[in-house]
């Protein structure tokens, strides 16, 4: 998996300054939301996606796609190594956990069932993202 390297180093107190109670559960102690709840997740404007911890871009619109699972997907990520990945054994389950490599953030999980030609499905908590409108 990959190698951490954070940039951004915090506190959790300095988290729980900048980040609501839920973002901190998310970002900061690998929680996620609730299915179909995310803001996120049924949304089609285009822009870029970012990390809400730092700002990172990590996704752009032109790899979101809807893949009815309750959550954002994305068949690829923005070039740049800009998410490193994980092995996750939690919950009973082998998954790779996704995390922002600038701060260390947990944004979700990284599927390979992906329908697109990457076969890939990075699962995002909405709660991870920031999204940037792209100027027309």
């Amino acid at each position: 998996m990959s190698e951490k390297k954070f940039i951004i180093r915090k506190t959790d107190q300095e988290w729980k300054s900048i980040l609501t109670n839920e973002e901190f559960k998310i970002l900061r102690k690998k929680g996620t939301e609730l299915p179909h709840s995310g803001e996120f997740n049924i949304h089609n404007e285009e822009g870029i996606y970012s990390c809400k911890g730092c700002n990172e871009p990590l996704f752009s619109s032109e790899q979101k796609f809807n893949s009815h699972c309750g959550w954002p997907s994305f068949d690829d990520e923005l070039s740049g190594n800009k998410i490193l990945k994980e092995l996750d054994l939690s919950h009973g389950m082998r998954r790779v956990e996704i995390v922002c490599s600038s701060c260390g953030s947990h944004l979700g999980h990284l599927f390979n069932d992906g329908p697109t030609t990457t076969g890939l499905r990075y699962c995002v908590n909405s709660l991870s993202l920031q999204f940037d409108k792209k100027a027309k």
